[in-house]
């Protein structure tokens, strides 16, 4: 999964958040279909630029579905109900997942 991104840009093309989550242009197309609060901005011709904001909220989607294996009525339910929960979750095991990296690094240099 992503980690948060931090380079400074405002959009983002499908193409680079795809990759970001390692799924198919497509799923996230798809998503946008299935999720009404995700919402990237069109161009005249069609093309999307997502913003960190959408990409915070694909990060959850993807988390439930994919990493916990809810269905995509599951995901709306849970994210309608427990939106704050599931990103205080996602936040800790961020948090940790860096901590282990950290502490691997740390065990590797001694």
């Amino acid at each position: 999964m992503s980690k948060k991104v931090k380079s400074g840009k405002l959009y983002y093309s499908i193409s680079e958040v795809s990759t970001m989550f390692n799924v198919s242009n497509s799923l996230i197309r798809f998503w946008e279909t299935e999720f009404d609060f995700l919402k990237p901005k069109k161009n005249r011709k069609g093309n999307r630029s997502y913003t960190q904001k959408d990409i915070d909220h694909i990060r959850i989607i993807y988390h439930l579905v994919k990493e916990r294996g809810f269905t995509l009525e599951g995901a709306r339910q849970e994210i309608k109900l427990n939106r704050n929960k599931v990103e205080q979750k996602m936040d800790a095991i961020s948090n940790l997942n860096s901590l282990k990296i950290s502490l691997l690094d740390l065990k590797s240099q001694l």
